[in-house]
């Protein structure tokens, strides 16, 4: 049985429709077949309401949801399957993500946690009036 846990990432679209509760709801069975199943989760990032490109099941709007987890790859059409089944899904996608991109967004993350933070830009000297109430030209 394979027991080494990968890196993967899924996004979810759920129906717009639903109040914050049941999102939240949908959000934590999903949560809860990754970790039961063996999995951990890395990053739960909800992306909010948005407008669909185009319709899908005669809706316009979803509440899209990326997560990322560790997991052994059996955990996979698990949760696939359990997708599937909740008919408050509109659209899913998981896909494995590559290690040597992991190593790259760490060494980035990295590097921004040791930058000092940038110093305020200095302010733009204002600029001198061109005509004062001495020079004004007058009429003849």
């Amino acid at each position: 049985m394979d027991t080494a846990k990968l890196a993967y990432e899924t996004t979810v679209i759920i129906n717009a429709s639903l109040d914050d509760a049941q999102v939240d709801g949908v959000i934590g069975r999903i949560q809860d077949t990754i970790t039961k199943n063996g999995g951990t989760i890395n990053a739960l990032n909800k992306w909010g309401r948005k407008r669909l490109a185009y319709t899908i099941n005669k809706k316009t709007n979803g509440f899209y949801v990326n997560i990322e987890f560790n997991a052994p790859g059996t955990l996979l059409a698990l949760l696939e399957r359990s997708y599937h089944l909740d008919e408050m899904i509109l659209r899913h996608l998981t896909i494995k993500l590559d290690t040597k991109a992991l190593i790259a967004k760490a060494a980035a993350l990295a590097a921004l946690a040791a930058q000092p933070e940038a110093a305020p830009a200095p302010a733009v000297p204002a600029r001198e009036p061109l005509f004062t109430e001495a020079a004004k030209p007058t009429k003849s």
